[in-house]
């Protein structure tokens, strides 16, 4: 018996299913630099591709906020 054996079931993640308030509040954690694009793609179930093109349809919507 091996005590470092990794359960290769427990690696895996449930699917998350693409909702609309997951997809804004990713951009919104993208958007004030609270989450990296492949932790907001798998936070919204999509591929990192996926939300990089989404979120740069949220940057054409959502101007700059500069403090100063």
């Amino acid at each position: 018996m091996n005590p470092y054996r990794i359960n290769l079931k427990s690696l895996k993640d449930e699917p998350v299913k693409t909702t609309p308030e997951n997809v804004k509040e990713s951009n919104e954690a993208l958007f004030y630099s609270k989450m990296n694009l492949p932790a907001a793609a798998k936070n919204c179930g999509m591929s990192g591709k996926e939300m990089q093109l989404t979120f740069r349809e949220y940057l054409k919507y959502h101007p700059a906020t500069y403090l100063g």
